[in-house]
């Protein structure tokens, strides 16, 4: 009965695991996704573009990532953590709001018009003529936790004594975001990291002083 008991362990081991194993690299995948959404938006990317970019099937598509919704949510996820960090550092390291919305302009001038990938913002552009409300919610979201962000700390610099009392830190804020917003555009109609590095620089002119 042991012996037995002993063959059928053995057997189980090399046992091999139901199911085919997957045929392609997730994350190569996911980059090609990525570059597919940031081109033509939510909307105008439809599985079928998807899947051709991918190199993939649509069963594969959706085994790996969910429907097209999901893999979109992953692509801006991912997307804020390779191409759209420079904000938060900006906002964390600099030693003042001034210092920190300055060097985040400026980065923004450098990463909306970098080459090998489309210009301007994902998060900016995804949305324009998109059906879906929960997509359009969910980036909404994440444009209006970027303006919360900003206000923040500029209000921490006000504490400081950086900027003067008066400030009117949600303003101040949403001219930021405005000035993203427009650098992002421009970016996708062409305009060069130099010709919206000095808009970033005139943009910061605007800045109260204590």
């Amino acid at each position: 009965m042991v012996g037995g008991e002993e063959t059928r362990v053995k057997a189980g081991a090399v046992s091999k695991p139901r199911g085919r194993p997957r045929s392609f690299d997730r994350e190569t995948a996911l980059e090609k996704a990525l570059m597919a959404f940031w081109e033509h938006g939510y909307e105008a990317t439809s599985v079928s573009d998807l899947t051709r970019v991918m190199g993939i099937g649509a069963p594969s598509l959706y085994a790996a990532f969910g429907d097209k919704r999901a893999l979109f949510e992953e692509v801006v996820t991912s997307y804020s953590t390779r191409y759209g960090a420079f904000c938060d550092r900006a906002l964390a390291e600099e030693p003042t709001a001034r210092a920190a919305v300055g060097r985040m302009l400026r980065e923004a001038a450098a990463a909306y018009t970098a080459p090998g990938h489309p210009h301007g913002c994902l998060v900016q552009h995804a949305a324009t003529n998109c059906a879906s409300p929960e997509v359009e919610a969910s980036l909404r979201e994440r444009r209006n936790a970027d303006l919360a962000a900003f206000e923040s700390r500029i209000e921490a610099g006000i504490a400081a004594g950086e900027l003067p009392v008066g400030t009117k830190a949600a303003a101040l804020a949403r001219h930021t975001g405005a000035v993203v917003q427009g650098m992002s555009q421009q970016a996708r109609d062409g305009a060069s990291r130099e010709e919206l590095e000095a808009l970033a620089e005139i943009a910061m002119t605007v800045w109260p002083r204590a």
